[in-house]
């Protein structure tokens, strides 16, 4: 039974899922990912390792699983091959995965965290779940080691990525979770490799952006739940307000 029969299509997650996989039909030089032939809602996908980190050279294999809600709710996010920065077969915490659903933006995509994933990869642990603090001499041997690795669904993920072909430039959206991610990562020095900004070496293309475009992006990505109360609490002192000059004209002319 095809995906389209399998399922309403009607439904806004479905819809947005079929979209998402035509797009990510062709694989690239950074990443792939494709739904399973049986479920829409669940995704296996490869990223390469981060160039001038000490994942250079790797290739990572996952699993993304999508909630019915996506995406109003965010994937979790499994990686299958050992790499020393994320447990296998165990959801990492992300900002932009499940554990963390109050900081997922809907306009995000499977593609955005995929880019992210590539992106957190060189940053530290921090002690988060599913996290890891392996040296990067023993990185660097997984690295190797993951050219041969294989998939019990998908086969060898040595052949899964483009050698020619590029991604799609960066959204105004990647482009901002990405600079944060940069921020996050010039916080914390050990984060930092062989001297470079990790975020840096992984998008090259997001040196050409607006930086006060990302700097506004970025603000406006904030979780807005405190500023939603603040301007719900001046709404409601508004209305009462206005209702007791409202009760005092009228009992009081």
């Amino acid at each position: 039974m095809s995906l389209k029969t399998q399922y309403n299509l009607k439904s806004p997650g479905v819809k947005r899922l079929m979209r998402e996989a035509c797009e990510l039909a062709e694989p690239t030089e950074e990443y792939f990912a494709t739904p399973l032939e049986d479920n829409l809602f669940e995704w296996h996908f490869t990223v390469r390792g981060p160039p001038t980190t000490e994942f250079e050279g790797g290739l990572y294999h996952g699993r993304i699983l999508l909630p019915s809600e996506y995406p109003m709710q965010p994937p979790n996010i499994i990686l299958l091959t050992p790499n020393g920065r994320f447990e296998v077969n165990k959801k990492i915490c992300l900002s932009i995965s499940g554990h963390h659903p109050e900081s997922w933006q809907p306009s995000w995509s499977i593609r955005t965290a995929l880019l992210a994933l590539i992106a957190f990869m060189p940053t530290s642990a921090a002690g988060t779940i599913g996290s890891l603090e392996y040296t990067k001499e023993e990185r660097q041997i997984l690295a190797k080691k993951s050219m041969n690795w294989e998939c019990t669904v998908c086969g060898k993920i040595v052949d899964k990525l483009s050698h020619s072909a590029t991604s799609n430039p960066l959204t105004k959206e990647e482009s901002s979770l990405l600079s944060h991610i940069a921020l996050k990562a010039e916080e914390d020095p050990s984060s930092k490799v062989n001297g470079t900004e990790p975020v840096d070496s992984v998008r090259h293309r997001i040196v050409n952006t607006d930086i006060p475009e990302i700097q506004e992006e970025i603000v406006r990505n904030i979780p807005q739940s405190n500023k939603d109360r603040m301007w719900e609490l001046i709404i409601w002192m508004l209305l009462l307000t206005i209702t007791l000059l409202i009760v005092r004209r009228f009992f009081f002319l």
